[in-house]
């Protein structure tokens, strides 16, 4: 028997895996996509593949003409009629509509950069998307890209391309902006979408989601109401600004008669947080509210469907903050601010030693924010304080960041999600809010104020990490490859029509 044969001898047993929620099916034909998302899944997954083979990295101004032209070409393919690509005062963007006619119109936040990588920390070359074998997962494509978010944003678009394959009207219609400085904090993120005619298409719309791969290794999936705001931004302390240290790099020796803008830095690094560096002593910083009794319930009730051991396994770590249980962690976690230091720079970081008093140290921070703070009013804040304590000369770059993003758990957006994952019998649970951030605040916040979040089913890892992965074929009947993944979304698009 030839492959295409084989596998649609196959399909019976895979629509029972790809759908085992009855009912939808009963009430919303869709035995003829499952049967296209079938028939094309190696057409699908070889045009992630191709995706993933251009990286589009926004730090290193890399390939961002050709990421956006190529993430507008995915966006007709799928049957976006209207698809334009718009400038900004960093990298374009993709704005695209389909006209379905339908009654409810989605709107789609879409990411088409990815994060640097270094070849020699992965195991398979993060351009080539090989498909491995994961044990205890099944087989994934591993590639820079692959679950952040290049995996998920394909599966959706598979879903359209299933739709249409099947001869099925798409039963909503649709409104996307892609973005290609996502992983530098999307700085520009605000002249694509409240652009008069972008933002006026967001306005019809019942809400706005990004494409996820949101199932744990065990099949477990959480539904989260917003995500913390982040800042990123540089210190810089110099010899220059400062007046004091050398200009240039200078012999070690000399430290014994002159100023070392490293441990400046060093200094003024110290009165941001406490001694242990876990709270934020920077002066007037916004405070961030209290943790409520409703989010409490909910986090009690999500942690109780988590292995905490493993969890601390994965981390790599065997003692959470102040040693708090496995409650206050996830707590903590929901709640509270932070200024973490991504990296220090200064000096010779090479092989051996090499004796230089360094004229200029770097240290890259971002600063997670939770509602009630403002990412203006932090930045504010870090600088007086530094002017203050008598560092006024340290550069404050920031590079990109926002404020925060929250959902109401009843809003048309989420109980859909609800809906689909009840009926599939995952029995999802409600999250306060991601501890990682998104811009969803450009839809949630003034002039939208549009409910705003992540769907999707299947199962990744390793963003910003050494081999990131999507998972493809699941061994795990309770996790979704990515056939299922593509149907979480047609089932999700017909929820909302609904």
């Amino acid at each position: 028997m030839n492959a295409p044969h084989r596998r649609l001898a196959q399909l019976a047993l895979a629509i029972a895996i790809i759908i085992p929620g009855a009912a939808f099916a009963a009430t919303v034909d869709t035995a003829a996509i499952q049967r296209e998302v079938l028939r094309h899944h190696d057409e699908a997954v070889k045009r992630l593949q191709e995706w993933i083979a251009l990286p589009s990295i926004a730090a290193e101004n890399r390939n961002s003409r050709e990421g956006v032209e190529y993430m507008a070409k995915l966006a007709r393919d799928a049957g976006f009629q209207k698809v334009d690509i718009l400038d900004t005062d960093g990298k374009p963007g993709v704005f695209a509509t389909l006209d379905a006619g339908a009654a409810k119109t989605v709107g789609l936040y879409f990411m088409y950069d990815v994060k640097q990588y270094d070849p020699a920390e992965w195991s398979s070359p993060p351009l080539e998307a090989r498909l491995v074998d994961k044990p205890g997962l099944g087989k994934a494509i591993v590639g820079r890209g692959a679950v952040n978010q290049k995996g998920p944003e394909s599966a959706f678009l598979a879903a359209l391309h299933a739709i249409r394959a099947a001869g099925k009207k798409m039963p909503v219609n649709l409104v996307m902006v892609a973005e290609g400085e996502e992983e530098i904090g999307s700085p520009h993120i605000g002249q694509l979408v409240l652009r008069p005619e972008v933002q006026a298409a967001f306005a019809k719309t019942v809400g706005v989601f990004m494409p996820s791969a949101s199932q744990d290794p065990d099949g477990g999936v959480t539904v989260s109401l917003g995500a913390k705001g982040v800042v990123e931004l540089e210190l810089v302390a110099s010899g220059e600004k400062w007046g004091r240290g050398p200009a240039k790099d200078i012999h070690s020796s000399l430290k014994a008669m002159v100023d070392s803008p490293a441990w400046r830095l060093v200094k003024a690094l110290d009165t941001l947080v406490s001694d242990d560096g876990n709270t934020i002593t920077i002066d007037n910083y916004p405070v961030a509210p209290p943790i409520s009794a409703e989010e409490r319930a909910m986090v009690a009730t999500a942690i109780a469907k988590r292995d905490e051991a493993r969890t601390k396994a994965q981390f790599g770590v065997q003692h959470w903050i102040d040693d708090l249980d496995w409650q206050a962690a996830n707590e903590r976690l929901v709640s509270q601010p932070t200024v973490n230091i991504e990296g220090l720079v200064g000096g010779y970081t090479g092989p051996g030693g090499k004796t230089v008093l360094p004229h200029r140290a770097v240290a890259k921070i971002d600063m997670r924010l939770v509602p009630g703070m403002k990412k203006d009013d932090a930045v504010a804040a870090l600088k007086a304080h530094l002017a203050k304590r008598g560092y006024g000369d340290i550069e404050v770059n920031v590079g990109g960041g926002y404020d925060p993003t929250s959902t109401k758990a009843d809003a048309h957006l989420i109980q859909a999600q609800l809906a689909v994952l009840t009926r599939d019998r995952l029995k999802p649970s409600l999250w306060p809010r991601n501890a990682g951030s998104y811009p969803g605040f450009v839809f949630t916040g003034a002039p939208l104020q549009l409910a705003s979040g992540h769907f999707g089913l299947g199962h990744g890892s390793g963003a910003h990490a050494p081999d990131e992965y999507y998972l493809i074929e699941s061994s795990n009947p309770s996790v979704r490859g990515y056939d299922g993944a593509v149907m979480s979304f047609v089932e999700y698009l017909y929820e909302l029509a609904k």
